[in-house]
C-alpha cells in the first residue's frame, strides 16, 4: 500500500512539472516568434 501511495505522489508531481514545463516552452516559443517577427519587420 505504501508503494502505491508513493507512486501516486510521484505521478502527481510529474504531472505538475509537466504542466509547468509545457507552459514554459509554450511561452518561450511565443516570445521567440514575436522576436523573429519584430526582427524581420
Amino acid at each position: 500500500m505504501e508503494m502505491a501511495a508513493k507512486q501516486n505522489k510521484a505521478i502527481k508531481w510529474l504531472r505538475k512539472i509537466g504542466f509547468w514545463g509545457f507552459m514554459f516552452f509554450l511561452v518561450k516559443g511565443l516570445i521567440w516568434l514575436a522576436v523573429g517577427y519584430f526582427v524581420i519587420k
